[in-house]
């Protein structure tokens, strides 16, 4: 069994942003947790799945993708998931609401991928900067300092990114494109 998640990624420029924001929260505020994935929103929360069966994760996301209009998406400023996560934040949009409430049903109905909390409370995207290892005591630093910071970046996603965790970190395991033409 490995652990999986399935997010959007931003561009290369605005990952490099993110990071660099994030290696300013080890530098500053000893919180590196962030560190250990790229930047990215999180559509479908982390999950086991066989190794075994991983053509058929990637088959039917890849199905799923083929079916999606690209979304555009705003980030805008930063926000907080108090006393711990400091995150930037994207702009909530229909679009946005509707493909990840779209993928929870299908990866439930298709594949038997349930996450409970996420059933129990509204979808908050967001691109974690300063993860749950920020103690209480840097929180209240570093939030006077991201609070108020401008920050604003457009771009459109067209693709879904599979996420695996090697046992440190979250890597690329694969990617599915939005409205796949057949050939």
């Amino acid at each position: 069994m490995s652990r999986f998640f399935v997010a959007l990624l931003p561009p290369q420029d605005i990952q490099d942003y993110a990071n660099d924001i994030k290696q300013h929260f080890v530098d500053r505020y000893a919180s590196s947790g962030a560190l250990k994935s790229p930047p990215h929103i999180t559509l479908q929360p982390p999950f086991e799945w066989a190794d075994a069966d991983l053509p058929q994760l990637e088959a039917s996301l890849k199905e799923f993708a083929s079916g999606q209009q690209p979304v555009a998406i705003t980030l805008r400023g930063f926000h907080a998931f108090a006393p711990r996560v400091i995150y930037i934040n994207v702009a909530i949009s229909q679009e946005l609401l509707t493909l990840q409430a779209d993928l929870m049903a299908y990866t439930e109905s298709k594949l038997g991928i349930v996450d409970q909390v996420s059933k129990t409370r509204p979808f908050a995207p967001h691109i974690t900067v300063a993860f749950r290892d920020l103690t209480k005591q840097n929180f209240k630093a570093a939030w006077p300092e991201f609070e108020k910071r401008q920050l604003h970046f457009e771009f459109t996603t067209d693709k879904l990114t599979l996420l695996l965790h090697d046992g440190n970190r979250w890597n690329i395991q694969s990617e599915f494109g939005f409205l796949a033409t057949e050939e």
